[in-house]
């Protein structure tokens, strides 16, 4: 009998219900720029066997009330892996809340036209591609997907480790869309700004028009509490291009590589991490604002 590839995808903890207080006033408009849905039901929204792993449920109430509770006005909803191109719960979620929500889809390179229009009505802003967890889409899509979503508007998201930059940053600055690189880069933040993958994200987005989120720090730094490490890149990336920079949270934080992370203590690194109140401003509403269309 063949295996279940499934059964290595292993359960993650659901997200803590607690979150620290602001430390500094959140701006009306402020966008939690990366988070996720998972419905409960499993049996109307089946996970791909080729996942990574197997979240827990974090639907759209929680999902509502964690925005509430990190007192942000709009929110981004990236497809998550473990549903592959299969879009429908984000979808119905961003069509619930067509003025609060934007959405990032996965796709393949022969989606219908009709399709992208869809999901463009309903809130969908871009396409993301992810070589880390199973259930992605690759790089193989990288051009034919571009070309596909140009008349929307759309940008071209994707989750790699930085490591993997270089080679690709001649096709990425030649593409029709942006280009946005999820968690900054997602390497380990040890190896430090001087590496060449983040050198090649730095000139992604300081020089090439690129995009950058500024999330994930507890995926990347080793300090799970002062993240020194992620806010050293940080800081090189808003020395870079602040104008092209989001926060996301990551909630529901599924494949945590060390405990789970409070998702008011994300948020309040930003309060470390720029003292400007308009700076702030800029990188949680006005730039969420351009990119996502709100």
């Amino acid at each position: 009998m063949a295996a279940d590839p499934s059964a290595a995808a292993p359960p993650c903890p659901p997200p803590r219900p607690d979150y620290e207080p602001a430390r500094f006033p959140l701006p009306p408009g402020a966008c939690d720029a990366h988070a996720h849905v998972v419905s409960a039901d499993t049996d109307r929204y089946p996970l791909v066997a080729a996942r990574s792993y197997t979240p827990p449920p974090a639907p759209e109430s929680a999902y509502l009330r964690m925005l509430e509770a990190t007192g942000m006005s709009r929110g981004v909803l990236v497809q998550i892996s473990v549903y592959g191109t299969d879009n429908r719960y984000m979808l119905e979620v961003l069509g619930r809340h067509p003025r609060r929500l934007r959405g990032i889809a996965v796709v393949d390179a022969g989606v219908a036209e009709a399709e992208l229009a869809r999901m463009h009505a309903l809130g969908v802003r871009g396409v993301r591609l992810n070589v880390l967890f199973g259930g992605g889409v690759g790089f193989d899509a990288l051009e034919t997907l571009a070309a596909r979503i140009a008349p929307f508007g759309w940008h071209l998201e994707l989750l790699l480790d930085a490591r993997q930059l270089p080679p690709l940053l001649s096709r990425l600055t030649t593409l029709p869309v942006p280009v946005v690189v999820d968690h900054m880069g997602h390497m380990p933040a040890e190896l430090g700004v001087a590496h060449p993958g983040f050198q090649a994200l730095l000139e992604l987005v300081g020089r090439q028009g690129g995009w950058a989120k500024l999330s994930g720090a507890y995926r990347i730094d080793s300090d799970q509490r002062h993240y020194a490490n992620a806010a050293r890149l940080a800081a090189a990336l808003i020395e870079a291009a602040p104008e092209r920079l989001v926060y996301g949270s990551d909630w529901p934080h599924v494949a945590v590589p060390h405990a789970m992370p409070d998702t008011g203590h994300l948020r309040n690194l930003l309060g470390e991490w720029i003292a400007d109140a308009t700076l702030r401003r800029r990188i949680l509403v006005d730039n969420p604002a351009v990119l996502y269309d709100f």
